[in-house]
């Protein structure tokens, strides 16, 4: 199982200044949708010149204009981009095409899709390389969350898929029992007091 950092900063400065602590721990350098719209392409384009080794995440989560926005991400840098799950199939699709012409991915997040087993289902056979089972901040503070509820999904889905939500080390060993690909984790790294030290301790909990 791969580990992906989130890095929900506003400026390319703390976000190299992250990335720098955690690269040595992580596989995944993903750049959070606030920071992209606070710092805009060019922080993608800073994130993989400083780190050509790691897969860089642009965390678009497009609702229209797939393929234009998946091309411009791409053309800055980026490895993998999100489209919404709530998005048109053919948003979806067009992303996809961008994708294919780059060689590179597109992650499918499923944050308030209500069905999220069915519509993984859905845009894997459309061409997604994965789905994001992910509960947003603001739907973990809603009465009756369980980070369980995600890993269930996540399994029953029976496509590729990746955690993100409430990712931390003593979380880990129930996503990798879940079968997900990838454990993201934001706050559980970049609100760490040693940034280094806790992206350690993820990757040291994976079995």
């Amino acid at each position: 199982m791969k580990l992906q950092f989130a890095i929900d900063t506003l400026s390319t400065e703390a976000a190299l200044e992250l990335a720098a602590a955690a690269a040595p721990h992580v596989d995944i350098l993903e750049l959070g949708t606030p920071l992209i719209k606070s710092a805009g392409l060019s922080a993608i384009t800073a994130i993989k010149r400083a780190h050509p080794d790691k897969v860089v995440f642009a965390d678009l989560k497009t609702m229209d204009a797939g393929e234009l926005e998946a091309d411009i991400a791409f053309t800055a840098g980026a490895d993998l981009v999100t489209v919404l799950g709530a998005a048109g199939d053919s948003t979806i699709a067009g992303a996809v095409v961008a994708a294919r012409k780059h060689g590179k991915g597109v992650v499918v997040d499923l944050i308030g899709v209500p069905d999220k087993p069915q519509r993984a289902r859905e845009v894997v056979a459309l061409g997604a390389d994965f789905v994001e089972m992910h509960a947003g901040l603001d739907e973990q503070a809603e009465e009756g969350f369980t980070f369980a509820d995600l890993l269930r999904d996540g399994a029953s889905s029976g496509v590729p898929f990746s955690v993100a939500g409430g990712v931390n080390a003593a979380s880990i060993p129930d996503v990798q029992k879940s079968g997900a690909q990838v454990a993201v984790a934001g706050g559980a790294i970049y609100g760490a007091p040693d940034v280094g030290a806790a992206a350690a301790a993820l990757r040291a909990a994976i079995a």
